[in-house]
């Protein structure tokens, strides 16, 4: 949105599969996927040698062995080409594709069998689920080319811990952190995406996975946002650092720290706050919370 309205854009985001994002979207200016293209990521090269990683890794786990097949195939592919932001365009319309052929849209268990059942089905999008990996990839794509555009400012996609940030100071700072329910519980974007950050860190995946468990996650480092009991201090050392910036926070009603708590955070440092409520259904849970955006300017 920033972008087209010509304004500088800076991205930060720590999960690599989401600077990729940011990459593509973002910083890229003026690099788009071409047909040549496509047709290198789709073909199967006779001179490159294919690993079976994920075929052999996550064999019954998230897709079927003909599609983990596609995939280690595609994403091999794409690592070939010569320019990061075709890359990163690639990577988007690929990670799209993934997460649109899953059940709930996500990775955080060993569940296939909800696609591959004979079942009758309240729930689901078989259809979508069935749907070759392929035609989903070229939708995304051609998505991803249209969403480029040169807005003539230099924006810059980071993959930076946020209090490392030693750039300029931003006019306006869009916070969107992970999320601890009102029980204690985190809700990392972590772990419901630890895959495509896998199919990002290709060459290391093997080392980072967590052998033991069912769904062969990725071992996650847990911070401050995901621990109630540091949180708070993350929420204030964060609004500290930007606070001659206008502050905007998605959030949710029935989170660690209350909403409340967080107005009277940004209120000490002298902000003028506004919250905006939207009810909202998040997958997997069977609360009603509601969708905050708390604006401090």
């Amino acid at each position: 949105m920033f972008k087209k309205q010509g304004k500088q854009v800076f991205y930060n985001d720590y999960l690599k599969f989401n600077h990729t994002i940011g990459l593509a979207l973002i910083e890229n200016n003026d690099v788009f996927l071409n047909d040549d293209d496509l047709n290198f990521i789709l073909q199967k090269n006779d001179n490159i040698q294919y690993p079976t990683f994920i075929h052999d890794t996550f064999h019954n786990i998230y897709f079927t062995d003909e599609e983990n097949l596609w995939l280690y195939q595609t994403i091999t592919n794409i690592y070939k080409l010569d320019n990061k932001y075709k890359q990163a365009l690639a990577f988007f319309a690929l990670f799209q594709a993934c997460i649109i052929k899953r059940p709930y849209n996500l990775f955080h268990r060993k569940n296939l069998y909800i696609r591959t059942a004979e079942v009758e089905r309240s729930f689901g999008n078989k259809k979508t689920w069935d749907t070759l990996f392929e035609k989903h990839f070229l939708k995304f794509v051609n998505e991803a080319n249209n969403a480029v555009l040169d807005n003539k400012k230099n924006n810059i996609a980071f993959q930076n811990d946020i209090f490392e940030w030693n750039y300029k100071t931003p006019d306006l700072v869009y916070i969107d952190t992970p999320y601890i329910s009102k029980k204690g519980v985190g809700v990392n974007y972590f772990d419901f995406y630890h895959f495509l950050e896998g199919i990002v860190k290709y060459d290391e995946w093997f080392n980072l996975i967590d052998h033991e468990s069912k769904h062969k996650k990725i071992k996650n480092g847990k911070n401050e946002w995901c621990n109630k009991g540091e949180i708070h201090d993350a929420f204030q050392n964060l609004f500290t650092k930007f606070k001659n910036s206008i502050l905007v926070i998605s959030y949710r009603d029935d989170g660690i720290p209350a909403t409340q708590e967080l107005i009277e955070m940004l209120e000490k440092i002298g902000k003028k706050v506004e919250v905006k409520k939207m009810d909202y259904k998040y997958v997997l849970s069977n609360g009603n919370s509601k969708e905050v955006l708390i604006i401090a300017q």
